[in-house]
């Protein structure tokens, strides 16, 4: 064996919290599966260092532009990131080696005093830093102050517990990797809040002309999963929008009337919630980019498209 193949492989991840419990978790994959040692690489990131909205920083690509460069210079071996962070278009030079398997992707409520979303009084105020969340959270009509926030899940945490906001939304799948579920209040049902594409799902990349290690990382690749995402991006790159922009969408594997399909559902909201553009389809499993494309498509004859410009998240009442 080469010192190539024994030397531990560098793994490049965010330092939040939640992005180094997430790397530990693929790397503790990659310990059992491949059999090879792995030590985490921290990289900062531009939507680390910013407190900016992510809309104003441009979305989709901060948390993940630094890892890249770390990928393509040599410093770290792959780079774990949430995949509803990356950019739908592909970057050169960079290969989606793999995504595990997915955790929830539904959406949570934190809330004071063990609060439902439908027990908070009118005029509480719900804290996220997500377009897509404030739009769906307007169209529900709870009378809600609608109060832009950023920071780690901690920091989003410490705002409830400490009365500056009565509630925050955040995914289920960043508390249950950080062990912190039991402080959820309420789970969001999908009819209610469809999460962003991608959510819950790791993305894991390599350089692609690391044939190898392209070649290993797939053994920790799910298919079901990555069927599911690959749909859901396919809405997100056909109707051209940014993960901050008000889009939500849910692709799963179930059992049709001739064996596994894929079922999508999609929505496209104006920023207040008032008007929304909503689908669902279904397709077979080995086509997911065409039946996101198809339902994105038909989203846009029904005039999706106006719908997609979000300004920055800022106070409002829903």
């Amino acid at each position: 064996m080469s010192s190539q193949q024994t030397r531990p492989l560098r793994l490049g991840t965010r330092a939040s919290a939640l992005a180094t419990t997430q790397s530990g978790l693929v790397a503790d994959l990659v310990r059992r599966r491949l059999g090879r040692e792995v030590e985490l690489v921290e990289v900062s990131t531009e939507g680390d260092r910013s407190a900016a909205p992510l809309a104003q920083m441009g979305g989709t690509g901060v948390f993940v532009s630094a890892l890249r460069d770390a990928l393509l210079d040599g410093r770290v071996d792959f780079a774990v990131h949430s995949l509803k962070d990356l950019p739908t278009t592909p970057a050169d030079g960079i290969a989606l080696a793999a995504i595990p398997p997915r955790e929830d992707p539904r959406d949570v409520v934190v809330a004071r005093d063990g609060l439902t979303l439908g027990e908070l009084p009118a005029g509480s105020r719900l804290g996220t830093g997500s377009p897509r969340r404030v739009s769906q959270l307007a169209a529900l009509g709870l009378g809600l102050e609608l109060v832009g926030i950023r920071g780690n899940v901690d920091t989003r945490i410490r705002k409830v517990r400490s009365g500056e906001v009565d509630a925050i939304v955040l995914a289920r799948a960043g508390l249950s990797r950080l062990g912190r579920l039991d402080e959820a209040t309420e789970v969001l049902d999908p009819l209610q809040m469809l999460p962003a594409p991608g959510q819950g799902a790791l993305a894991v990349e390599c350089r692609s002309d690391d044939a190898e290690l392209v070649e290993a990382l797939a053994r920790l690749d799910d298919p079901a999963t990555r069927a599911a995402v690959t749909a859901e991006r396919a809405v997100l790159s056909t109707l051209e929008a940014g993960c901050s922009a008000p889009l939500g969408a849910l692709a799963d594997v179930v059992e049709g009337e001739a064996g596994e399909e894929l079922w999508l559902r999609a929505v496209a909201l104006s920023e207040d919630g008032g008007l929304s553009v909503r689908r669902s389809a279904t397709g077979p499993v080995d086509e997911p980019a065409r039946l996101g494309t198809r339902l994105a498509s038909e989203m846009l004859d029904e005039g999706a498209a106006d719908l997609m410009e979000a300004p920055p998240v800022r106070n409002q009442h829903a």
